[in-house]
């Protein structure tokens, strides 16, 4: 990542399946429904997901209760198969994620720019109860 004057966020996992299975379920806008959602009464209602340089992420994130939702999205910048993907928000901060293979697990290490709205300790919160809740999708589908 460039270097900016925003606070960088970290959070990672160690999922127990191989690299190739991780990147199908982290990309695949079916399986993006289905875990992306930092606590229970969130969900994400529908997900786009041109996996290319220039292609566009976007995922529908709603409040169960319907009282508020938001469209999360971004445009890649660089993508290595089964190894690494680098996009910018909507909002031009940066992401960017590490996918390392362990024997039969891997790490997943995800870098952001904070937003200047919350807190640095919430922004980590969720975006790490949303890698948590990758990592049990995962692990069990």
């Amino acid at each position: 990542m460039e270097k900016t004057n925003k606070p960088l966020i970290t959070v990672e996992t160690t999922v127990n399946a191989p690299v190739e299975k991780v990147w199908t379920l982290w990309n695949g806008a079916e399986h993006i429904v289905k875990w992306n959602a930092a606590s229970d009464d969130w969900h994400t209602t529908s997900a786009q997901n041109d996996l290319q340089v220039g292609g566009k992420l976007n995922a529908r994130m709603e409040a169960k209760d319907g009282s508020f939702g938001f469209d999360f999205w971004g445009i890649y910048d660089e993508i290595k198969t089964n190894q690494l993907i680098a996009y910018t928000l909507g909002d031009g901060r940066k992401v960017k994620i590490i996918f390392t293979p362990e024997g039969n697990s891997t790490k997943i290490t995800e870098t952001f720019e904070a937003e200047e709205t919350n807190s640095i300790e919430l922004q980590q919160g969720g975006w790490q109860s949303i890698m948590n809740n990758f990592k049990k999708y995962a692990e069990t589908h």
